[in-house]
């Protein structure tokens, strides 16, 4: 074996240094055969290949997957004594391995409470910042609410001019039912032995024997002298004096007391209670800043942003519309329209502008259709007469009709308890920096401004803010807010966010190993990744990377190419070594793409479509009124960097505004103003995105492209089979009969671990086989049916080859490049870009599409090697040329230039982004002007 630059030639792998590599001998683990492997370490090494090569063997089943073992054997006795039957890597051994962590492509959690701030840990430091140097600021006066210490007041009075007498003070409190005399008689025996009222001072003494002087007392205006002090200057004795009384006034006075002058008689109050204006706040603590713990939680909706309530995207479902031209979809008909007969005759009172569309309104006037003034009754009073007619059903019935998920009223979903907001930092609350984008909140903490001692207290806590939220930027994730939730993420995001709080760890000398983390990323940040990917690696760690990408294969310090080709035809290491030297191996196809022997050619002439969609003033979300002509009979990609809007223009507003025309449900459209064009020119539209085929353990790509029908049929039919009178579902593993009932069918038992991840074990009745031994005496070819799924498919298909049915429904499968799955593979062990191209084979089968469809495809080449793109768009030509349109969100230049209408949007995320850039063939956009897009393109489009 030769590896370049980092071992001498003559050394073999068994002398390397385990210091300076991680060594892997005869790995075996699914199609790899017999392997030796060498990782340099604090390197950052990009394992490629085809998909199906043995990259993820390799990685995560071999390397990853025996560092975990490692450490599982350091756990409790508990743990180990499931460890001796948990299988073990299949490879002679690993040397050098370091504590490893693997950030793998899947889509993220579902819980609604997690949030890309709680993902990072950029929140749990908000929470910290706040709770140390948060303000608390009235919202009555605006000023900043206090709570003196006894400090305080010491530092006032001896700040006074020398030789000042002052008088310490606490109001009196006058009890119900307990006259005032009594209160004086429980003073003395406390101690105290004068009382201050109306400027004097008096003996306690003297006013209970003194009857004149006892009647000239008010008692609302009596208080209690605690001392009397000449002021001096450092004199410790005194300061110490004055500390005492204030701390017994403080205790008297239930935290408030008062600091007269005698010279001019001002007085100067202290409380040690947090309140101001009347109200009474709450102290700042991390908990008080929690919409995870009810004491920081929103009451109305505990902590969820979002209630059950009238959703206003209902009430008002074109925003394009004026109120006059009816925007206010409740307030239609000849009785409900008496509603807005008086807004639309008074607004010129209060110079409402009942003609500019909703969408152009400023915030104030959205919230007076809500409110209303005395002119006219608002939208909330409208569904208040609604409910109290409730008892009515068509009452019940209009009310259901714009119920739903609504932001919280309280928290306008910031989640949190309505007082938090009064705590700011630097003129910002923590509910502000929530909502606004992680790029806005970089710039918000790069030019905070802090006095010295808040900058003492909150130095180490910035430090750790700035850094995550720079990462956050670095991976392209800048357009996203911290309140984002988890679930509305993207595999891609997912993961770059984990690869953020990662490197926010400054772990060092650990093995990191990702899984394609440049899914979703444009290539414009892919230089933004690679700048992370090599901190991570110079902080000491080893990195290795499962990636296509040919930007980052570049700058690799080290290729291991798996491969040459998938399943059986691969699990071989076609290369190893550095990038210069890749040209010489003859068996890599990466190499042969990368020195350009082999290439995805540009199309010679792109399709014209005859017939269009159009959709008119797409303004959902980000989207600045967006119009798109998509040619419908072609492949059409969508374009542009994260966050710009493709996903909102194309996911969120024409596939449902489509599929709601041909009577499908889910959710409403974005916010648009028209879809129009030759939508009776279609029947259908599918999207096929990268959620998983199937929840349940036991889906899998054979069963959901309806080839497992076919097969079954067969076995059932075999002459054993007739004789033991078993039917087509004795050889299914999802019903009683001839599934092995140990363990339902999954070929492994579940054993809990209580406080860890669950331990998967091989069924000991059935070994594994899911089926009962007479079952597997059936026999077609000398194969059962548990040897049948374990074949590839690839395998398969020579096999059924006399079997025309079953031969044509696993083609399309190989088609889309996943020759090398095995039949029965869970649909769990898929990852999404493989889930994705089992859908698109199903699509592709014969008769599983009927009339003409519109496909969406969200990033297609997940998971993609250079030769099986050129599959993938193959599949793609294959369903345009069954009368079939193509829509493909795509960040892939080799996808993009293949396009026969491309369009871009940005220029930026967020914000910043949601204009159409250029829309038109692919060689147009290389003139578009601010398009990231065309700069890349304009390579792969020139002539060489």
């Amino acid at each position: 074996m030769e590896v370049k630059e980092f071992q001498p030639k003559s050394k073999s792998i068994t002398e390397l240094n385990p210091r300076d590599f991680i060594i892997i001998k005869g790995a075996r683990t699914h199609n790899l055969k017999n392997v030796d492997v060498a990782i340099p370490r604090n390197k950052l090494v990009v394992m490629t290949g085809v998909s199906g090569s043995g990259k993820s063997s390799l990685t995560i089943n071999t390397l990853y997957a025996e560092g975990q073992r490692r450490y599982v054997e350091s756990l409790s006795a508990y743990a180990r004594q499931f460890l001796m039957r948990m299988n073990k890597p299949d490879v002679d051994y690993i040397k050098g391995i370091c504590p490893a962590l693997a950030i793998e492509q899947k889509v993220g959690t579902r819980t609604t409470r997690s949030s890309v701030g709680s993902l990072t840990e950029i929140y749990d430091y908000l929470r910290l910042l706040y709770a140390r140097i948060g303000k608390t600021i009235s919202p009555v006066s605006g000023e900043e609410v206090k709570k003196h210490s006894v400090q305080d007041v010491v530092n006032y009075v001896l700040s006074l001019k020398a030789g000042s007498r002052v008088l310490i003070l606490v109001a009196l409190e006058q009890r119900k039912d307990v006259p005032l005399k009594k209160e004086l008689e429980l003073l003395i025996q406390k101690g105290f032995t004068r009382i201050h009222s109306s400027g004097q001072t008096f003996k306690i003494e003297e006013c209970l024997e003194d009857k004149e002087k006892f009647k000239a007392l008010n008692p609302k205006l009596v208080e209690i002298l605690i001392d009397r002090i000449e002021v001096k200057q450092e004199d410790e004795e005194l300061a110490h004096r004055i500390a005492d009384s204030v701390q017994t006034a403080f205790f008297e006075g239930h935290g408030e007391c008062v600091i007269e002058k005698l010279d001019d008689t001002k007085r100067k109050s202290f409380s040690n209670k947090f309140e101001l204006d009347g109200i009474r706040f709450e102290e700042p603590t991390p908990n008080f800043f929690n919409f995870n713990n009810p004491y920081g939680a929103c009451t109305k909706c505990e902590g969820f942003g979002t209630v059950m309530g009238i959703d206003e995207d209902l009430v008002v479902p074109n925003k394009n519309l004026s109120v006059y031209d009816g925007a206010i979809a409740c307030w239609k008909g000849e009785k409900m329209g008496e509603w807005l007969t008086p807004l639309v005759k008074s607004a010129i009172k209060f110079d409402f502008p009942i003609h500019r569309s909703h969408t152009h309104l400023t915030k104030a006037e959205k919230q007076l259709l809500w409110t209303g003034n005395s002119h006219f009754e608002g939208l909330t009073a409208f569904f208040k007469y609604l409910e109290s007619k409730s008892y009515k059903i068509q009452y019940r019935v209009m009310l259901s009709r714009f119920r739903g998920r609504t932001k919280c009223p309280d928290c306008e979903g910031a989640r949190l308890r309505k007082d938090a907001a009064y705590v700011k930092v630097n003129g910002k609350s923590i509910s502000e920096l929530l909502l606004m984008q992680v790029l806005d909140v970089h710039v918000f903490f790069k030019n905070i401004n802090l006095t010295a001692h808040d900058q003492q207290i909150a130095k180490r806590i910035l430090i750790e803010i700035k850094n995550r939220l720079a990462l956050m930027e670095d991976v392209g994730l800048g357009y996203l807010s911290l309140n984002r939730l988890s679930s509305t993420l993207s595999g891609g995001e997912t993961q770059r966010i984990n690869l953020t709080s990662a490197l926010g760890s400054n772990l060092t000398d650990s093995l990191y190993i990702l899984d394609e983390p440049s899914v979703g990323l444009h290539p414009r940040d892919t230089l933004r990744l690679l700048k992370v990917l090599k901190s991570l690696r110079d902080l000491g760690n080893t990195v290795v990377v499962v990636e296509h990408e040919e930007e980052i294969i570049r700058a690799a310090d080290y290729i291991v190419d798996m491969g040459p080709l998938a399943g059986t035809n691969g699990g071989d290491v076609v290369y190893q070594g550095t990038l210069k030297d890749i040209s010489r191996s003859n068996k890599s196809l990466t190499g042969a793409y990368l020195t350009g022997k082999m290439k995805i050619e540009t199309p010679a002439q792109r399709r014209k479509g005859l017939n269009f969609l159009e959709i008119i003033g797409a303004t959902q979300h980000n989207l600045k009124d967006v119009s798109v002509k998509i040619p419908l009979n072609t492949l059409t990609a969508v374009s542009g960097v994260s966050g710009s809007g493709k996903t909102t223009l194309i996911k969120q507003i024409l596939y449902p505004a489509l599929n709601s025309l041909y009577g499908g449900y889910g959710i409403k459209p974005g916010a648009h103003r028209e879809l129009k064009g030759d939508i009776r020119h279609l029947q259908h539209v599918e999207i096929v995105d990268q959620n998983p085929i199937g929840k349940s353990s036991r889906s899998n790509p054979v069963t959901y492209v309806k080839a497992y029908d076919g097969i079954r049929d067969l076995y059932a039919g075999q002459q054993s089979s007739k004789l033991k009178g078993f039917q087509p579902r004795h050889f299914s593993f999802n019903v009683e009969g001839g599934r092995c009932e140990t363990c339902k069918g999954e070929g492994e038992i579940t054993v809990e671990m209580q406080f860890l991840a669950d331990v998967h074990l091989e069924c000991e009745e059935c070994r594994g086989k899911r089926f009962k031994d007479e079952v597997l005496e059936v026999t077609y070819n000398s194969k059962n049916i548990f040897q049948v799924l374990e074949m590839t498919i690839d395998e398969a298909l020579d096999f059924f080859i006399e079997q025309k049915n079953i031969h044509e429904t696993l083609q399309p499968l190989v088609d889309v490049g996943l020759g090398y799955v095995k039949l029965g593979q869970s649909s769990s062990s898929l990852s999404g870009g493989e889930a994705q191209r089992v859908k698109l084979a199903y699509f592709l089968g014969k008769g599983n599409t009927e009339g003409r469809t519109l496909f969406i495809f969200d990033e297609p080449t997940t998971g993609l090697h250079f030769h099986d793109i050129k599959k993938l768009l193959k599949s793609f030509n294959a369903l345009i040329d069954k009368g079939h349109s193509v829509v493909v969100i795509e960040h892939n230049v080799e996808v993009l230039k293949n396009a026969d209408w491309l369009i871009d949007l940005g220029p930026e995320g967020g914000d910043a982004g949601g204009y159409l850039l250029y829309q038109g063939v692919p060689e147009g956009i290389t003139k578009a002007e601010k398009s990231y897009t065309g700069i890349f393109l304009q390579e792969k489009l020139s002539p060489t």
